[in-house]
């Protein structure tokens, strides 16, 4: 497979800086929304973004925790390995409040579906929005956009978007790998 650099290190923490941007300028009150990284890669972008929420409006304060959408996904008894759950951090009451979902990728729509059921185990928000740091359009499955995007890009299904994170992979960068031309 060939790979080509969709966001170097600089260009995707411009990147997370414009999301925390586009997040303050939507909230007036951030005590009624709460932020949920999905487990596993969705956690990194919610870590960065309450970061920068936080170093930019640092009197306030953010409810930010990570949702496990394991045993909701549609796709769970299709795997050969077994998938074993990952921490469920919410520790603050989503009822009637706004949740933002954040994931690195948006691709089919399925996660994001199986995150809306894990979510209602928790409460009754007034609204669920959804921010995503790459939103790959024309590849949905499930009719689901995300409010807040911060990079879209066109691919096909042979494509495959690659996000890797300074915490997991020693390096920021976003890579489409294509598959090779016979």
């Amino acid at each position: 497979m060939r790979s080509r650099l969709l966001l170097d290190a600089p260009q995707f923490n411009i990147t997370i800086e414009r999301l925390a941007h586009q997040v303050i300028e939507s909230f007036d009150d951030f005590s009624e929304v709460a932020f949920l990284g999905l487990q596993p890669r969705g956690i990194y972008l919610s870590n960065r973004l309450k970061e920068r929420l936080e170093s930019i409006l640092p009197k306030q304060e953010f409810n930010f925790g990570e949702l496990d959408v394991t045993f909701h996904r549609d796709d769970f008894r299709r795997r050969e390995e077994p998938l074993s759950p990952l921490p469920t951090r919410v520790d603050f009451s989503i009822e009637n409040k706004t949740v933002v979902l954040i994931d690195d990728v948006l691709y089919t729509g399925r996660t994001i579906r199986a995150a809306l059921d894990s979510l209602m185990d928790l409460g009754r928000p007034k609204r669920v929005e959804l921010l995503v740091l790459i939103d790959r359009r024309f590849s949905r499955q499930l009719p689901i956009e995300a409010d807040f995007i911060g990079r879209t890009i066109d691919s096909i299904d042979s494509e495959r978007v690659d996000v890797k994170w300074e915490e997991l992979d020693k390096k920021d960068e976003v890579l489409l790998y294509k598959m090779k031309d016979k």
